[in-house]
């Protein structure tokens, strides 16, 4: 039968374990590398299967900037609901348009070298990034994230 110091012995044991675990378990948290894969061509013509494949794993199902990838970021993911809150009311749609396109400015309340361009990763799924079906892409994703605008 155990002693007491013995089942204390093995209790201290097991709580440095778990706390080891827990250290280690955050340690591993804190350096997340995203993983980088080609963009899987989805439907010109919707704008939420676009954002769902291509947006969300950092801007979050909501778009409030909570995606799973978010935290691996150098930089807070913006929440995409407070487009138009933040540009006095109105969906900045020429501006959102020009972002997925040609990216972000560092310095951008949007954008971090983070965010893909995906104009070209567009242009890839198709003849070129000039092509219409690239336009149709970049306007309906638009289009989705001015739906998602907080009242």
């Amino acid at each position: 039968m155990p002693t007491f110091l013995t089942m204390k012995r093995h209790t201290l044991c097991v709580c440095t374990l778990f706390s080891l675990f827990t250290f280690l378990d955050v340690s591993a948290a804190m350096s997340q590398k995203i993983k980088t894969v080609p963009a899987k061509t989805t439907s010109a013509g919707s704008g939420e299967e676009m954002y769902n494949s291509y947006c969300a794993a950092c801007h979050g199902k909501d778009a409030k900037g909570d995606g799973p990838a978010a935290p691996a970021l150098k930089d807070p993911v913006p929440d995409l609901t407070t487009l138009a809150q933040r540009n006095g009311g109105k969906y900045p749609a020429a501006r959102v348009a020009a972002v997925i396109r040609f990216g972000a400015e560092a310095h951008a309340a949007h954008g971090s070298p983070d965010m893909p361009i995906w104009g070209p990763i567009f242009g890839g799924m198709h003849q070129s990034s000039a092509s219409p079906e690239v336009q149709l892409r970049i306007n309906n994703l638009s289009h989705y994230l001015e739906t998602l605008q907080a009242k």
